[in-house]
């Protein structure tokens, strides 16, 4: 007797995030089930443990993902803090399962070396716009705060967009938005 099911993947891991990534997308991190994950999959409930441990380390992976995905897309938007801001928020909206998750870390393990390798990779690229346009590392404390500043106002606006929370008159692209309100900060 032979299933219909699929029983081997090419990259079951991937396969895995992917799907997860879908999931997440329709019900929210909450929701996700590592059971519901394999049906999903076409594999056995046992493959999404054997390659994560718990829902958890499959969560911890998609954290990492999206750090590393943030990055580039930080980094892809070259020296001008406005535009990596913008960048922020694209990504928040091409990525929003990705985005709950990072920002979450009472969903996975915060502490695990390589979230907080890929975390810090993304925090030095807005620290390093932010200190270009504050005139430099010599105030480290304001740099710091200027930091903070920045990621909580891009931050805010992409939690926001997402939300569905601004007003009508924000307009319909994210990405326009965002650089009409960010760019008020350079004013």
């Amino acid at each position: 007797m032979t299933s219909n099911r699929p029983y081997h993947h090419g990259d079951l891991r991937r396969v895995l995030l992917a799907v997860a990534v879908e999931a997440i997308e329709e019900a929210g991190p909450a929701a996700l089930s590592l059971r519901e994950l394999a049906r999903r999959a076409g594999v056995s409930h046992a493959a999404p443990a054997h390659h994560f441990g718990d829902k958890s380390g499959l969560l911890t992976a998609l954290a990492v993902e999206g750090f590393e995905l943030l990055a580039q897309a930080m980094r892809a938007a070259g020296d001008d803090l406005l535009e990596v801001g913008v960048a922020y928020v694209g990504f928040a909206v091409r990525h929003r399962a990705h985005f709950e998750v990072m920002f979450r870390p009472d969903l996975y393990r915060a502490d695990a070396e390589e979230v907080r390798t890929a975390r810090e990779r993304t925090g030095a690229l807005l620290r390093s716009g932010v200190a270009a346009v504050s005139g430099g590392p010599d105030g480290a404390g304001d740099v710091r705060r200027n930091t903070l500043a920045a990621w909580s106002i891009v931050h805010g606006f992409a939690t926001l967009w997402l939300a569905g929370a601004l007003p009508p008159d924000a307009g319909g692209d994210p990405q326009a938005s965002a650089r009409e309100v960010i760019g008020r900060l350079f004013a």
